[in-house]
């Protein structure tokens, strides 16, 4: 187990700075962060000084060496459009994307675990035929496009839930919340909703799929000539071995909703990371938009580890082959 983990943590810090070389690539290949800071009226003292201030005069791999040990401390310089740090900007967002990316993926768990196994074990209803159309709705239409319509619909149309932002919220000491507040749980259905449909309907279809391919095996005809109830060879046999597929899926899926949270919170103007990562690439604000590409790919990687660790806890088959070959 530590060996596995050890390999793991080895492989996460590789992707680390991999990822933290490209992002650092923006600020050399995409504009240039002097002439962002003092205009095009600088003059050349004044460009000189500050090129040698931010260490910009020196070879690319000892300012990249520079970023990555400023990294490891939380820091990615001053933003150049808010000329604010930005490890404390995104401290300041960081509660509202993770909010509405964990409701996001319980509602889209919630949902979709339930109507696959529905779908695979009634396959012939009209309600699993309902569902699995839905889902096709689900995949199909792009997210700006599904947050557009449930605007249109409740918000304009029939005017129950609001159309932007987040409500009223709470500080709990550096962290805001508006679970704890009624106009912040309206605010949070519509986007929670666009954010998790596509999740829904990935994961609804990887349950149904999964669940008719082990009703099929040898040991569930077998726990049925023992005389098992239907009840318990479906949810005590078929479903707990469907799910070890799923966990990965949906870890994965959790840092996919983490990540292409932008575009549902550039529709809803939700205050979150994606937002504000949208407003830098409009003005060409690199250190947040390196800050938002590093913070991202951590997220993918402790969540791709949790995902293994988890995976090694429930699938008794590894831990066997990795004893045998240690054998």
């Amino acid at each position: 187990m530590a060996a596995f983990v050890l390999r793991r943590l080895a492989q996460a810090v590789l992707v680390m700075l991999a990822v933290g070389l490209i992002a650092f690539s923006l600020f050399t290949f995409v504009g240039d962060p002097v002439l962002f800071m003092l205009g095009q009226d600088a003059t050349p003292e004044d460009r000189e000084r500050v090129t040698r201030l931010l260490g910009l005069d020196q070879p690319f791999w000892v300012q990249y060496a520079n970023f990555v040990a400023r990294a490891l401390q939380g820091d990615f310089g001053l933003s150049l459009r808010q000329v604010r740090p930005v490890s404390t900007l995104f401290l300041e967002r960081l509660p509202a994307t993770l909010e509405l990316s964990l409701v996001a993926a319980l509602l889209a768990l919630a949902v979709g675990i339930p109507m696959g196994v529905y779908t695979a074990l009634r396959r012939n209803t009209w309600l699993a035929q309902l569902f699995l159309a839905v889902s096709l709705i689900g995949v199909s239409l792009p997210t700006f496009l599904i947050g557009i319509l449930l605007i249109l619909v409740f918000a304009v149309l029939l005017g129950w839930l609001p159309s932007f932002g987040r409500g009223d919220t709470v500080a709990l000491g550096w962290w805001s919340t508006g679970l704890l507040t009624a106009s912040g749980l309206k605010s949070l259905i519509l986007p929670a909703i666009t954010l998790g449909l596509f999740q829904m309907t990935l994961i609804m279809r990887l349950v149904r799929s999964e669940m008719l391919e082990v009703l099929r095996t040898d040991y569930i005809r077998f726990a049925r000539a023992r005389g098992l109830s239907d009840r318990s060879v479906h949810f005590r046999h078929a479903l707990k071995n469907t799910l070890v597929p799923v966990i990965t899926i949906a870890g994965l899926q959790l840092g996919a909703i983490i990540a292409f949270a932008i575009i549902t919170e550039t529709v809803f103007q939700w205050p979150g990371m994606g937002l504000l990562f949208i407003q830098a690439v409009t003005v060409a604000d690199i250190p947040v938009m390196a800050a938002y590409l590093c913070l991202i790919a951590l997220f993918f990687v402790v969540i791709n580890l949790v995902v293994d660790l988890l995976y090694y806890a429930v699938d008794p088959r590894l831990r066997f082959d990795r004893a045998a070959a240690a054998n």
